[in-house]
């Protein structure tokens, strides 16, 4: 008889029983967050046509389905991505400010180039089946 309490037994309905062991997502959930995380890439990508419109669309569905990665590849993707945007935001926001004495102009050509990098370089590892950090032993 499987014990609810004990780590690594199973009820009848497949789940653990310890609320802090993720159940593994099915292939078709996974099929999904991989293509919802290259739409939010896209989406990440288009902020510039779009005066940040897509940005502020793609951190909503970040934050929403976050908790349906956690467990696979894609909450690295999905971590990397919110990352992206917050700092984005910050160094934008100060680059802005700091136009005025001109140097906010080499914060903002700067931070356009480090977002594209950070946008490249998620995609690729997306493209390959890489998380975006490390695993950490």
């Amino acid at each position: 008889m499987n014990d609810p309490q004990t780590p690594g037994t199973t009820n009848p309905s497949g789940s653990t029983g310890n609320p802090y062991v993720v159940n593994s997502p099915t292939t078709e959930q996974e099929r999904a967050l991989r293509k919802l995380t290259h739409v939010l890439y896209a989406l990440y990508a288009l902020f510039w046509l779009t005066g940040g419109v897509t940005a502020i669309v793609a951190i909503i569905i970040n934050y929403i389905k976050r908790d349906d990665a956690v467990g696979t590849l894609y909450a690295s993707h999905f971590t990397w991505q919110i990352r992206t945007f917050w700092w984005s935001v910050l160094w934008g926001v100060l680059g802005v400010a700091l136009a005025v004495v001109m140097v906010g102009f080499a914060i903002l050509w700067v931070l356009g180039i480090w977002t594209l990098y950070r946008i490249v370089k998620g995609w690729l590892y997306l493209n390959d089946n890489k998380p975006m950090y490390a695993a950490r032993i």
